[in-house]
């Protein structure tokens, strides 16, 4: 038995002395004990409870064998695709198939299936039947109702239907698979357990229900009916708060699926107490042999101080996931952890970050929220912050600063998502100064998105004037801190709502600030976001009103190609646009013009358009700094999802 981890092989199970666990927790994932880990939280806080947790990582999923390692469980499985969608997780937004899987031994692909949640799910019916099987996590949380699934361009049914599952729990999970484990406990059957918040269940339509209910809609209906559908997410989506949030249905022909309102939030002591566990922080060494397991390296010296996002940008699944409430850990918790950080053998003197969904965001929104809930009307920061907006970074500050006493700590950085939006409405600039101070690696990325207002209203997030006042501030404070750094603003093309002319805008105003990206990234359409049914519907699902969608796949090339104009392979590209748009004025050597003429070179008397250094933006007015010729790779798709851009 590998001292501290939980068993994952029948061997480890009996050296610790069990007959038979209690649950079984299956996992798209190489099991890594770590709190950023939904299954190690999960397992823990069970464990914490005295239930016996084995874990069955990436498991053969051609047959149901391997499904019986541990034997049939004493309460039932537990079953997860992973850390993020198993779809995601294979192709990248041209559906192509990807070679590295970060949550796989050595990175190796392929060792989960496509759709891995029902798959896992049928695999365990094979081998015992009518076992209880809880289902959770990224993927199930995502797709429990009907759901537009990109990569067969269907409307698919909720994969709770599909995966034969007894429950399906969203959100953040450790209360709800707690109280599940309780009734279990007790004696209750699964099927009779239908009144836990945070959890989607099948009944008959007669059944008794235990909520009031938003709305009622049929899959017959909606996977026809762009509308319709359109119409279904936005009442999900108004209804993900715990404290209005009413219970959702979705027909089946003879079944019906009903959605619990959320499960409140876990509240400060309670995260405190999840966070104490005692996580090894570490992948299991079973995987040593194997290179290890990549994603640790992101987040072994890292810390997560917070939980939810009022932020809500539209193309994000926080707001459907862990929802817009803002909760925070208690400093002397976050301090602690720090500590444990500092005490592993291979520390080096830097937490690489003290973040979250966001990383400056420690409570709720404003005080409303505590007592009403998030309006469902309206977003706490887009187009333009609300009145009732409280901005205060003062208990941050702090936090970053007992982190920075601590003995063994050199420095402490700050990596996650900042929403520079929320960062300006403060009018106390201290954390801004100490941020820049103190706690960049030289560079920090930020995600301004885009700068056509159209295309920004469509993402949910502020106008591009909030990002040039941001960056003015961030030179300005960074030159009188006597450092050089640079700003990486993420950027993403064909977003809905953007069309050839939105492209050509941003394409301007990269060349107008003297910014050549390393990175842009092609919207991809995953389940569980408002972008996802305009990019399937062509109508805003928060707004109902009608919104441009590029889906042609050369259309995304042109405007790929034009946020990265002075890329000589994307210059047949750019011309192509440029002639559509009718902007052959920007074809030629004048220093107005995105691209040469076809069949005219570079000259050595030329002005080439200018790059700023490896694709940032930097503190001398944009200009070039390093060879144009130094580049980055391309951030991976996957890199989404785990950094979690804001």
């Amino acid at each position: 038995m590998s001292e501290g981890f939980l068993p994952i092989s029948k061997y480890e199970m009996n050296e610790m002395g069990w007959d038979r666990p209690d649950f079984v927790y299956v996992t798209g994932d190489a099991y890594v004990d770590h709190p950023s880990f939904g299954v190690s939280l999960i397992s823990r806080v069970l464990e914490a409870d005295g239930f016996r947790v084995a874990i069955l990582s990436q498991p053969d999923y051609k047959s149901c064998e391997a499904f019986r390692e541990f034997g049939k469980p004493r309460l039932g499985f537990l079953v997860t695709a992973g850390n993020i969608d198993s779809m995601v997780a294979h192709y990248t937004a041209a559906k192509k198939k990807r070679t590295y899987d970060y949550y796989s031994p050595g990175g190796k692909a392929g060792l989960r299936p496509d759709r891995a949640t029902i798959v896992y799910c049928n695999r365990i019916r094979e081998a015992y039947g009518d076992v209880p099987i809880i289902i959770g996590g990224l993927e199930a949380s995502l797709r429990r109702f009907a759901h537009y699934d990109y990569w067969s361009d269907t409307i698919r049914r909720s994969v709770l239907v599909d995966s034969r599952a007894d429950i399906l729990t969203y959100g953040m999970g450790e209360n709800i698979l707690l109280r599940i484990a309780r009734l279990l406990d007790k004696g209750v059957p699964v099927k009779k357990i239908r009144d836990v918040r945070g959890t989607v269940y099948l009944c008959k339509p007669e059944d008794k229900l235990h909520f009031p209910v938003a709305a009622e809609f049929d899959y017959n209906e909606l996977k026809g009916d762009n509308r319709k559908y359109a119409e279904a997410f936005g009442v999900q989506y108004k209804n993900q708060d715990a404290i209005n949030g009413k219970a959702i249905l979705e027909r089946y022909d003879n079944k019906l699926l009903v959605q619990n309102p959320p499960m409140p939030p876990l509240e400060r002591e309670e995260l405190d107490r999840v966070y104490a566990l005692p996580f090894m922080r570490n992948y299991h060494p079973v995987y040593e042999k194997d290179g290890g397991v990549p994603a640790i390296t992101e987040v072994k010296f890292s810390i997560t101080h917070n939980r939810g996002c009022f932020g809500a940008c539209n193309f994000c699944a926080l707001a459907f996931h862990q929802g817009r409430t803002v909760r925070s850990r208690s400093i002397e918790s976050v301090v602690e952890e720090a500590k444990k950080i500092t005490a592993l053998p291979d520390f080096k003197g830097y937490i690489h970050d003290v973040g979250g969904p966001t990383a400056n965001f420690r409570y709720p929104a404003c005080e409303k929220q505590l007592r009403d809930g998030v309006c469902s009307s309206r977003k706490c920061l887009a187009p333009t912050p609300c009145k009732n907006l409280v901005a205060d970074h003062s208990e941050y500050v702090k936090l970053i600063e007992e982190i920075e006493k601590l003995p063994k700590v050199k420095k402490v950085f700050i990596r996650s998502g900042i929403r520079f939006d929320y960062l300006l409405c403060d009018e106390d600039d201290t954390f801004f100064r100490k941020l820049v101070r103190d706690n960049i690696s030289g560079q920090l990325k930020v995600a301004p998105e885009h700068c056509s207002s159209a295309v920004l209203r469509c993402m949910g997030k502020p106008d591009f004037e909030v990002y040039q006042r941001f960056r003015s501030k961030f030179f300005k404070l960074t030159k009188e801190a006597g450092k050089e750094q640079y700003l990486v603003p993420y950027l993403m093309s064909s977003h809905p709502g953007s069309t050839l002319k939105d492209a050509l805008e941003l394409a301007l105003c990269l060349k107008r600030d003297k910014y050549a990206p390393e990175q842009v990234q092609d919207y991809y359409p995953t389940p569980g976001t408002a972008s996802t049914v305009m990019f399937k519907t062509g109508i805003d699902p928060l707004t109902m009103k009608p919104v441009y969608v590029a889906t042609d796949y050369h259309e995304k090339q042109l405007q790929r190609a034009l946020l990265q104009y002075n890329r000589p392979e994307n210059a047949p590209l750019v011309r192509e646009a440029l002639i559509k748009l009718g902007r052959e004025d920007l074809i030629g050597y004048g220093t107005e013009c995105l691209v040469r003429p076809e069949g005219q070179p570079y000259k050595k008397t030329d002005k080439r358009p200018a790059s700023s250094p490896r694709g940032k933006q930097s503190n001398r007015g944009g200009k070039n700094t390093k060879p144009a010729q130094s580049r980055g790779k391309s951030r991976p798709d996957t890199k989404r999802a785990k950094t979690k851009r804001k």
